[in-house]
């Protein structure tokens, strides 16, 4: 999927050489620190952010802005919450792409918003203002949004954070399931145990792939200390090792 890519941004350099891979049925997780270039590999996917170099394909075609292949849900900052809509109404935005700007909703779409709405719990809330929501529902919100698209692939840029733990077990357990489904789920988190009980594979990242494997297969501490820019004592070795 993504081929030695290179991103720079305000001349200075995100990404190098980055080999990324996700195939159909895989919850991939993808770790490092802040400012690794995690965001910005989920966007290059996307085709929102120009590469220096490299390429990256969505089901064997160069991706481009707008494909309707990839659902993605961003950080719940990055969504207007203030705007007068209803969680029906949130969720039908994600299906623009397939609906066009001049045209409007038909049975499938209305049936696809429904749908989603149900996977994430929140048919009782589907006529709820969507300012009147609390931190977990609009993040629920934002994962039925990308779902009503039908996505082949499924963009996840920390869905945990900020989230009590009933919502994260409800989220963990969706995003499995939509991969045991034969999704492609393409997740960024900082919840380490997490993301090790759950993902297929976990690429380790801090401009270059330092490691890319099955969880039982990043056992070697050295791996950790290269992505995280930590030492030998690290607390977060321990994570690793109890694993």
């Amino acid at each position: 999927m993504v081929e030695e890519l290179d991103v720079d941004l305000g001349g200075r350099p995100v990404l190098r050489g980055v080999r990324l891979r996700v195939d159909p049925g895989e919850l991939v997780g993808l770790i490092g620190p802040n400012g690794a270039g995690k965001t910005t590999a989920l966007r290059s996917v996307l085709g929102l952010v120009r590469a220096r170099g490299g390429r990256v394909l969505v089901a064997g075609a160069p991706s481009r802005p707008g494909r309707s292949l990839i659902g993605y849900v961003p950080q719940r900052h990055e969504f207007a919450w203030e705007f007068p809509i209803s969680v029906e109404q949130a969720v039908l935005s994600g299906r623009t792409r397939r609906i066009g700007l001049l045209r409007r909703p038909g049975v499938a779409d209305w049936r696809a918003v429904a749908e989603a709405i149900d996977r994430v719990r929140l048919g009782d809330l589907r006529r709820r203002p969507v300012g009147e929501l609390s931190g977990g529902q609009r993040q629920r919100v934002l994962v039925a949004r990308a779902l009503a698209l039908e996505p082949a692939l499924l963009l996840l840029d920390e869905p945990f954070t900020g989230l009590d733990l009933p919502t994260q077990e409800l989220l963990g357990d969706l995003f499995t399931g939509l991969a045991g489904e034969g999704k492609a789920l393409l997740m960024t988190t900082h919840d380490l145990i997490g993301a090790m009980e759950s993902c297929s594979r976990l690429v380790l990242l801090n401009q270059r792939v330092i490691a890319d494997g099955r969880p039982e297969e990043l056992c070697d501490p050295q791996l950790w200390m290269r992505t995280f820019g930590v030492s030998d004592r690290s607390p977060l070795l321990r994570i690793v090792r109890a694993d």
